[in-house]
């Protein structure tokens, strides 16, 4: 059986992705119940590649590995040849001798599918300039949890057309929602990416009309990882694209925002959002581990489990 990596949600069918997410509940609640007593991967390794810092994601998966009865190594470009210019597909085919699936948080997604096509054991993007497709699994699990299915509702990202809106394109595609992107001109995201969702999404300008009658509202900050030298310039650009508690009032009445954080209160949103009930920011960042525990099962097993 061929490898299966995790680079983008396309990697994954519609039916495998919501199989996953029903999985990913099913595990956080047998986790509140019985506590990390499902072990089924001893003495398992993940081999974490970390380029950009973290919080979120190594916790999660690192403590996911911990949980199934495995381990995980963080390895940063310091600490392994990498950092002094081993070619990429080396470093994979050596990883493949030693651990049994590959986690990679790092800038150039080429060079992520360039480790991915020379490993023999599963690669996930963790990040990559281009998408953050596990983020939307904590993200759509999270909706899924408070709301029930997402299929043919309405979601709305504000902000840049980054690699968090590539991700919340494609999954408008695989989960069958509407997605309304509203970012000023000259921060679209790509073109090809866009055309590839067809008329599941809609590029807007406004935020009030983006919101009005929404049942998700999701942002980012304005300057990402590597674009911190732009930000004066960027906080001009998005002047007007800040999501509030005013703006949240346009939406459906039980709308729920979402956030990847780490937030700028004041920038992208305001200073009090996150105090708002209808932001839902801190059970999404908690399911970034039970959406990654479903998807590591996923891709040791080679399919979703069913147990416990």
């Amino acid at each position: 059986m061929a490898t299966r990596h995790f680079l983008t949600l396309m990697d994954a069918s519609p039916e495998e992705l919501s199989n996953m997410i029903q999985r990913a509940i099913t595990i956080k609640n047998a986790l509140k119940v019985e506590g990390p007593t499902y072990t089924p991967f001893p003495n398992h390794t993940m081999a974490m590649i970390f380029e950009k810092s973290s919080t979120r994601t190594r916790v999660s998966f690192e403590t996911a590995m911990a949980h199934f009865g495995g381990h995980a190594l963080f390895l940063s470009p310091r600490d392994t040849q990498l950092g002094r210019g081993e070619p990429i597909g080396d470093t994979a085919r050596v990883l493949s001798e030693m651990v049994d699936i590959v986690m990679i948080r790092t800038f150039s997604h080429a060079g992520l599918e360039a480790f991915a096509e020379a490993s023999s054991v599963p690669v996930i993007n963790a990040l990559t300039d281009d998408y953050h497709p596990c983020q939307l699994l904590a993200d759509v699990m999270t909706w899924t949890e408070l709301r029930g299915s997402v299929q043919g509702k309405t979601a709305v990202w504000i902000g840049d057309g980054n690699n968090m809106c590539h991700s919340w394109i494609n999954a408008a595609r695989q989960f069958d929602f509407q997605l309304r992107i509203c970012c000023p001109e000259g921060y679209e995201p790509r073109q090809d990416i866009l055309e590839a969702a067809g008329d599941r999404v809609t590029l807007l300008r406004d935020p009030v009309e983006a919101v009005t009658g929404a049942d998700l509202v999701t942002t980012d900050v304005w300057a990402s990882m590597g674009q911190e030298e732009e930000q004066a310039k960027r906080e001009a650009a998005f002047a007007g694209l800040q999501v509030s508690e005013a703006l949240l009032d346009r939406a459906h009445q039980d709308v729920l925002f979402l956030h990847c954080l780490p937030a700028h209160r004041g920038e992208e949103i305001s200073e009090t959002l996150l105090d708002d009930p209808r932001a839902v920011v801190w059970q999404e960042a908690g399911n970034r581990l039970h959406a990654q525990k479903a998807l590591i099962e996923f891709l040791l097993l080679g399919e979703v489990h069913d147990a416990p």
